[in-house]
């Protein structure tokens, strides 16, 4: 009885040790944010699900750009984006539409929803492309179908707006369908805590938490980084053409 009484409350003291390395852990990335001195350009990416948000305190709160969902597949139509993209334009704050790119609908579908819903704004971010299997259809189509309507969705997109869309990516979908495909995009990478590590890929944002919080919006909202300085970034502002490199800024040089 002795000895079973021993082991039991070495088992509790062992799970209770495992909760407390957990909860610290937790509490480590929450906290989390890549240093300002290699990474001097940050931002957010936000969707209706933010709701109401407060752009003022948003811009001062650090922000240095956003992206803003306007639809998803070949009909949906974020209800908050129209009121997101004008107050941040109002704040002064340089902004970014995006959509999330459904397996169920051919890309020329998708592409028109996107075109019809977004404004053609000189001084925009790049339109961004969300492609990821959370939130997705259970549709999985070949590769060579995928990058087919994906194609169609790209050229659309560049015929309207004259820039070459940003990919965001998740591992698991770059791996299935985009590994060793369109080279000459700016890649989104979301890799949380981590810097992205995506094979013979690399990255022109990074999406590294999913539970930040800002001044100005109510819950937790995805947090970014642009990889290099703020000059390379304000060239993104207003049609410059994108690829997968840029400059590196001298903090990041240095290293």
């Amino acid at each position: 009885m002795g000895i079973q009484r021993r082991i039991l409350w070495a088992g509790a003291g062992a799970v209770t040790v495992g909760l407390v390395l957990l909860g610290a852990g937790y509490a480590v990335y929450l906290g989390f944010a890549p240093e300002r001195a290699a990474y001097p350009v940050q931002g957010i990416d936000v969707s209706h699900h933010q709701g109401e948000i407060d752009w003022p305190a948003v811009r001062a709160d650090g922000v240095d750009f956003a992206y803003i969902k306007a639809t998803e597949g070949g009909d949906f139509r974020d209800p908050r984006f129209a009121a997101n993209w004008r107050a941040a334009g109002r704040a002064g704050l340089p902004r970014g539409a995006y959509h999330f790119f459904t397996l169920c609908r051919p890309g020329a579908d998708q592409a028109r929803n996107f075109i019809t819903t977004v404004p053609a704004s000189a001084d925009a971010l790049p339109p961004a492309v969300d492609l990821e299997f959370v939130g997705n259809c259970a549709r999985r189509p070949a590769r060579t179908e995928f990058l087919r309507e994906l194609r169609s969705f790209l050229a659309a997109l560049e015929d309207r707006f004259g820039v070459r869309p940003i990919l965001y990516t998740t591992r698991d979908f770059h791996d299935r369908y985009l590994r060793g495909e369109l080279s000459s995009y700016g890649f989104w990478l979301r890799s949380l805590y981590f810097e992205p590590q995506f094979p013979d890929r690399a990255w022109l944002f990074w999406q590294f938490h999913d539970r930040g919080r800002r001044r100005g919006i109510a819950g937790p909202v995805d947090l970014n980084v642009y990889r290099y300085d703020r000059a390379a970034f304000l060239r993104l502002l207003g049609g410059a053409r994108l690829g997968a490199a840029g400059p590196v800024d001298r903090a990041r040089a240095a290293r």
